[in-house]
């Protein structure tokens, strides 16, 4: 499958999604959003165990597309039109990431700001370069954060910390959103790519069927009571016993060996 705006590479299980319109800082426009969609998509179809998203030259991604934005605005009339339909495009985008039942690791190099930091945050794993920096630069245009800001980043900083980067707009480093909890390590900027690819790759031969499960139920401990929480474990457990993987867990331990998890 070809793509205009991504470069798209599967091997041993990994699909890689490479955000590729470095001359823009990878800014989201109307084709790079549905491209992303597709490859999300695509990957899936084509049995990937894990996906890692990056961005190509010195940026991962650095927001929504203002260029395209004021062309459509002229078009239509309208400040706002941007943000009807082609913010709804890119919202189930992150749906997509969220619902995927298997792990989504970003590799965040350079220029993370607005809709990306946003994206990088839906994602399950986070490394980022040490050149990287974070920020969530809605208000400094005069814009509300969009594709889940005000949902992921206070449950990963806590609410004091979110508020004071949704509404100053300031930048972090990728060493201080390490520090916070908004990221899972700092990596050097070089080896970025290969490195959150080995972790991909780690995931992507284990039992993936499994950690679909838990990445469903991680998504629902926000919303659930306790009770809630303790049956919808229950429920997964049941159905990851059931699992060829589960059983070759179990054989390998006692046959002291190392599992060969097949992700079913």
């Amino acid at each position: 499958m070809e793509f205009q705006t991504l470069k798209f590479d599967f091997a041993d299980g990994v699909a890689t999604i490479t955000m590729d319109r470095a001359d823009a800082l990878n800014a989201l426009s109307q084709q790079l959003i549905t491209d992303l969609d597709a490859a999300f998509r695509f990957a899936s179809e084509q049995g990937a165990r894990a996906i890692v998203l990056t961005g190509s030259g010195r940026a991962f991604c650095s927001g929504g597309d203002l260029r395209e934005m004021k062309v459509l605005a002229e078009q239509e009339g309208r400040i706002e039109a941007f943000l009807e339909e082609p913010l709804g495009n890119l919202h189930r985008v992150i749906r997509l990431i969220r619902g995927l039942p298997i792990p989504v690791i970003a590799a965040v190099n350079g220029v993370c700001a607005g809709a990306g930091v946003n994206f990088a945050l839906a994602c399950d794993i986070v490394f980022a370069g040490d050149d990287a920096s974070f920020r969530e630069a809605f208000v400094r245009i005069g814009l509300s954060p969009d594709c889940g800001g005000t949902f992921f980043l206070p449950r990963v900083v806590g609410e004091k910390l979110a508020a004071e980067m949704l509404m100053t707009g300031d930048a972090v480093t990728a060493q201080r959103a390490a520090e916070i909890g908004m990221i899972n390590r700092v990596v050097a900027a070089d080896s970025l790519v290969d490195e959150a690819k080995a972790f991909a790759s780690r995931l992507a031969a284990g039992p993936t069927g499994a950690i679909g499960r838990i990445k469903k139920m991680l998504n629902e401990s926000f919303s659930n009571s306790l009770d809630a929480q303790l049956a919808l474990e229950h429920e997964c457990q049941i159905e990851s016993g059931k699992s060829d993987d589960f059983k070759e867990g179990v054989a390998a331990f006692f046959e002291k060996r190392p599992p060969n998890f097949q992700g079913k």
